[in-house]
């Protein structure tokens, strides 16, 4: 596998969970990362992580806003001129996931942030990408993606299987361009998202999930690859699947 020395990742949802954990562990393989999240002081937490200003930049705000999408991509030029990975990690859920007692505003959160977010930031990166005549975009999607359940929510499964599908499109399109994509499908992982389910699961429960660093490994080797290869889907899943 390549390298990822001089390489530039902007990572979405870096403030938490998959996010940071996939920022860490690309900053670690010598690539320079441009953190976005909603809330600044967890960035700056996960940039020290990283190593510090010298290899990490903040670009805060919701990837539902396609100026902030574009900004982020804007800070990776100004800092370092480029922009070779994209990992798309950011998402949300609601406690309400049902037809029966879903109100319409969460329909419209967990649609506006894995989806149409996922377009955003897509949008954003792709010209840069096709300038460059190569780019790896790797988008964080579900388990979801390929089965919805009640766990998930309706909202949270349609957003999912609408980014998976926009994943596959990427490749058609953009494969001229010397543009990969990659959907990573996680099981139950253990991030603050879990906190958001109805019945938040308990720590014995966690203690069979994944870990964020599972799937920055997956992460690692979609954008550590060789140009002429494609992951286009991974579904990783806990060795012990709750029933």
């Amino acid at each position: 596998m390549g390298t990822l020395e001089q390489q530039v990742a902007l990572i979405t949802g870096a403030g938490t969970g998959i996010g940071r954990a996939c920022a860490i562990a690309l900053a670690r393989a010598g690539a320079r990362v441009v953190l976005n999240g909603r809330r600044e002081q967890p960035l700056r937490e996960t940039q020290e992580l990283c190593g510090g200003e010298a290899v990490a930049a903040l670009a805060p705000g919701d990837v539902a806003d396609l100026a902030v999408c574009e900004r982020a991509v804007q800070v990776a030029l100004e800092r370092w001129g480029r922009l070779d990975i994209l990992v798309n990690s950011a998402g949300t859920n609601t406690p309400q996931r049902l037809f029966a007692d879903m109100p319409v505003e969460d329909w419209h959160r967990v649609i506006d942030t894995n989806l149409t977010g996922a377009y955003y930031i897509t949008r954003a990166v792709l010209p840069v990408m096709r300038r460059q005549g190569r780019g790896t975009i790797v988008h964080i999607c579900s388990a979801a993606s390929l089965r919805p359940s009640l766990i998930s929510g309706v909202h949270y499964s349609a957003a999912k299987a609408g980014q998976l599908s926009l994943v596959r499109s990427i490749n058609i399109e953009e494969q001229v361009n010397g543009i990969r994509a990659c959907a990573i499908l996680p099981g139950e992982v253990v991030t603050p998202i879990l906190d958001l389910r109805p019945h938040p699961p308990d720590e014995a429960a966690r203690q069979h999930m994944l870990l964020p660093e599972d799937i920055a490994e997956t992460v690692l080797l979609a954008v550590s690859l060789p140009d002429r290869a494609v992951i286009e889907e991974l579904l990783i899943r806990p060795r012990q699947v709750r029933t």
